[in-house]
């Protein structure tokens, strides 16, 4: 499973790309007004920042409702950098969502459809042409649903009928989430910066580091 990571904030992008673990950057209009940027400017400076990844996701506002008018917006989007080629396109999981698909898709243009909460909604996505689909998991959570079991289901069914259409695990709020939809089959999980040291750390690797250390005695010369 890879690694994305979920935020518009440079700083932690860039250290989750010096770690080495990043495949991926996802973002959203909320995210990025966080920061007090425009959209646009850190979508650019983003893929400056990781031009090693496969993806980073741009997503159309909620303006944008109708096909024309996510079209649109994704037209103007995969302009930034002269046209990166590692953009994608996150549209909401809609019927004007999936017609964007489509027609994203077949010019080649990679997209995500976002906003996952069933397995029919995933099967869809991926026979409009999703490069990914994004199953939210906490958000299921929340509602007494489990979320890494959708992820199970979704990644049966693409293995059953041989999609390539790549699984995002979106919504992840705990280390156990990770673990778990790796062993559910997502391709992806992408996360919060938090996370990523959450699950990089454990009390009994810091123990054994102090041990050695208190252990290593410098020779006497």
């Amino acid at each position: 499973m890879k690694f994305f990571i979920d935020t518009a904030n440079l700083d932690e992008i860039k250290k989750a790309y010096r770690i080495g673990i990043l495949s991926g950057v996802t973002t959203n209009p909320s995210l990025v007004a966080k920061e007090g940027v425009k959209f646009e400017d850190r979508i650019a400076e983003i893929l400056q920042a990781v031009p090693k990844v496969e993806s980073v996701s741009a997503e159309v506002t909620p303006h944008a409702v109708t096909a024309e008018e996510m079209i649109a917006e994704a037209n103007e989007l995969i302009k930034i950098n002269g046209g990166d080629k590692n953009i994608t396109i996150k549209v909401p999981m809609t019927l004007d969502g999936l017609e964007t698909t489509r027609y994203l898709a077949d010019k080649g243009v990679k997209v995500n459809v976002t906003l996952i909460f069933t397995v029919n909604q995933a099967l869809l996505a991926a026979r409009a042409g999703a490069t990914y689909v994004s199953p939210f998991l906490g958000r299921l959570d929340d509602i007494s649903e489990d979320g890494v079991q959708l992820v199970t289901k979704i990644a049966e069914l693409f293995r059953v009928h041989n999609l390539d259409t790549q699984i995002i695990a979106a919504s992840v709020r705990h280390p156990d989430h990770v673990t778990r939809v790796a062993m559910a089959g997502a391709d992806i999980a992408t996360v919060p910066y938090k996370i990523i040291e959450q699950i990089a750390k454990h009390p009994l690797t810091d123990q054994g580091i102090e041990k050695f250390a208190a252990d290593w005695v410098e020779p006497k010369k």
